[in-house]
């Protein structure tokens, strides 16, 4: 499923929306510039948005200028580029200056774009980001805590982190997202820290999703710096519960694809301090899944303290709070991935139901695992510059569900709730593949025992167990893959691309009952049409009353978001594929395309046996045709076919 707004008008520039900003004071004189600095590109609320946000030294008049990097000419922006109002304030006095942000809005699939700020005579360099296919598979970058300051050299932090930057986007330069882990520095409102992280040029070239982590939210510099969308920054999701105050907060959400992906303030966990504390959290989280989750195939978690991790914080009290109040609502809400920092080292959860393993024979450092309904897994990334690594600590008797840090019986080494713990003092990220069918997660090396590594460096750790020769940049450190839960009906998914020229292509997840239905072809510009195969459905009856029995199934709509199609366009052909128990075909049912009966949209039989049928097993299946117009419009298109079994 997808949502609506990915629909774009196929205009090329004039499509863009142009944003209106208000109450900044009037442009400052031509001799009086305002110098302009932290650029960063962020997400916007989908594909088809980004959010840029920056500092200036004056309080002026400013925007965004945007355009195809195809029409700059010798670095110049063309008349037609689309401009973006800015919107802002005044930083906070240990800060100084002000800062402005301004969303991109209308972006357009497959296009090179350039942008700058400022205002006319006083523009910003010129940076570049390109967007991908709005529908289908992509991947994300997920980096734990850079912490910049935290070792005690900003420079030495700062050349980690520009290197894991550079090497997992060059080895991944279509990722599309990079996601925090939060701690972006070691002090909330140190400018020169800030500075550093924000010094290298990839936050400017891919979308930087923010998350607020305890050495950010001691200040006003984290929201000054990093606008997100969807933001409520209400009290309750203030630690302390005052948003006015210099403390940063609030929670987000947006939907990039086929991900929903909400962000939390995990620094406020109690109401003691003045804040809503974690039911703010869940209360928040609770609404936006009801009103977005089905806009989404995967709903994905982040905040900064991870309540499953397996280093010096692993028996912190607050995480144990969260992690009494968390589980159960997430397992409710099908959350499919939580990804958290704090910890500085890397851990990857059993899948977790209601605050307990969800299945104890699942094994340590599983390569594939199937949550079931309520099954999440939590991640905790290792530190992405290598300004402070935790070491991994022991197991307690404190019991091995709920709060507790008990050991994991299959290996005791580890927590209860850990399928792998890895601390070798080296930076790493989190790789995560978003398919259709699975999300696969990886974590990958960035760096090695050698410079730069500041905490190696300055000995703020006493070892380090990786070698280049052994361990490489790149190398892997675990894999999983997470293959979904379908539920007990079969779902059909459709890839519905833009009408000709071109294929129209079917792709189909082969677990847990996805059917696989082929590719369509279009059809003199009149319709698509693509066919498959109805999985098998095994009948069995060895009952002495010999009574009837039929099979049928109805198909939903196919949706993507707001996006639509009636199931009435699918039919089908039953068979009987192996006879037995008296089974005999049901008859064609055509797509509502040729015939006006309704094809699959209301219950049809599959097959049947009369009063008297023999005992034993039959298999039944259709051969399933899909027949759409081809005025419908382009998406990622799912159904659900359900099947009913009557018997007297």
């Amino acid at each position: 499923m997808k949502h609506s707004t990915h629909r774009v008008a196929a205009a090329g520039l004039l499509g863009l929306v142009v944003a209106l900003g208000s109450g900044l004071a009037s442009p400052a004189s031509a001799d009086d510039p305002a110098t302009l600095t932290g650029v960063i590109l962020g997400v916007g609320a989908d594909e088809s948005q980004r959010i840029v946000t920056w500092y200036s030294s004056a309080d002026t008049a400013q925007k965004v200028q945007l355009a195809p990097t195809s029409a700059l000419v010798n670095g110049d922006f063309p008349a037609s580029a689309a401009t973006f109002a800015a919107i802002g304030g005044a930083n906070i006095a240990t800060s100084g200056g002000f800062n402005r942000h301004a969303t991109l809005t209308g972006l357009q699939e497959h296009i090179a774009y350039s942008y700058r700020v400022g205002t006319e005579g006083n523009w910003s360099p010129a940076y570049s980001f390109k967007t991908q296919d709005f529908e289908g598979d992509y991947d994300f970058l997920f980096y734990g805590d850079p912490q910049i300051g935290s070792s005690g050299d900003v420079a030495k932090d700062q050349a980690g982190w520009q290197d894991t930057l550079d090497v997992s986007l060059a080895a991944n330069p279509n990722a599309e997202l990079l996601v925090s882990g939060g701690d972006q520095v070691e002090t909330a409102n140190t400018e020169t820290q800030w500075n550093a992280f924000l010094a290298p040029d990839k936050l400017r070239q891919y979308p930087w999703a923010a998350t607020i982590g305890n050495h950010d939210v001691g200040g006003k510099a984290y929201e000054q710096h990093l606008f997100t969308p969807n933001t409520d920054r209400s009290a309750p999701l203030y630690a302390n519960g005052n948003p006015a105050s210099n403390t940063s907060g609030g929670d987000y959400w947006y939907i990039y694809k086929d991900v929903l992906f909400i962000d939390l303030n995990s620094n406020s966990y109690t109401s003691t301090s003045g804040g809503g504390g974690d039911a703010a959290h869940l209360a928040y989280v609770t609404d936006v899944i009801n009103q977005h989750g089905g806009e989404a195939k995967w709903k994905v978690l982040v905040y900064h303290h991870a309540i499953y991790s397996p280093a010096d914080h692993a028996k912190d009290s607050d995480n144990k709070v969260r992690r009494l109040d968390f589980p159960t609502a997430f397992s409710n809400l099908g959350v499919d991935l939580v990804l958290q920092g704090h910890d500085h080292s890397y851990s990857r959860s059993y899948l977790i139901k209601n605050g307990a393993k969800a299945n104890p024979d699942e094994q340590p450092g599983a390569a594939d695992v199937y949550p079931g309904p309520g099954g999440v897994l939590y991640v905790t990334g290792n530190s992405a510059s290598g300004s402070k690594y935790y070491d991994i600590t022991a197991p307690d008797n404190s019991g091995t569900s709920g709060a507790g840090n008990g050991a994991d019986p299959l290996n005791p080494n580890n927590y209860w709730y850990n399928s792998v713990e890895n601390q070798e003092h080296v930076r790493s990220y989190v790789k995560v593949q978003v398919r259709n069918d699975k999300l696969v997660v990886q974590n990958i090396r960035s760096g090695t025992c050698a410079a730069p590594n500041a905490a190696v460096e300055r000995g703020n750790v006493a070892w380090c167990n990786n070698t280049a020769a052994a361990q490489p940049v790149g190398s892997i450190v675990d894999n999983v893959t997470v293959h979904p839960f379908h539920g007990d009906g079969q779902q059909l998914q459709v890839n519905l691309p833009n009408a000709a020229p071109g294929e129209f292509g079917w792709t189909i997840d082969g677990y847990n009952g996805l059917v696989d239905l082929g590719t369509a072809q279009e059809h003199n510009g009149e319709y698509f049409q693509a066919g498959g195969h109805l999985n098998p459905i095994t009948v069995t009856d060895s009952r002495r009353s010999l009574a009837p029995w039929s099979i049928s199934a109805s198909v939903s709509d196919f949706r993507d978001g707001g996006k639509t199609f009636s199931g009435a366009y699918l039919g089908w052909t039953p068979k009987i594929l192996v006879a037995g128990a008296g089974a005999q075909a049901s008859v064609f049912v055509p797509s509502a395309y040729d015939d006006q009966s309704g094809g699959l949209a209301t219950a049809r039989s599959l097959g049947w046996a009369d009063q008297g049928h023999p005992k034993g097993s039959a298999q039944l299946g259709a051969d399933l045709e899909l027949k759409i117009p081809s005025s419908a419009d382009k998406g990622d298109y799912r159904a659900t076919l359900t099947i009913t079994a009557l018997s007297s």
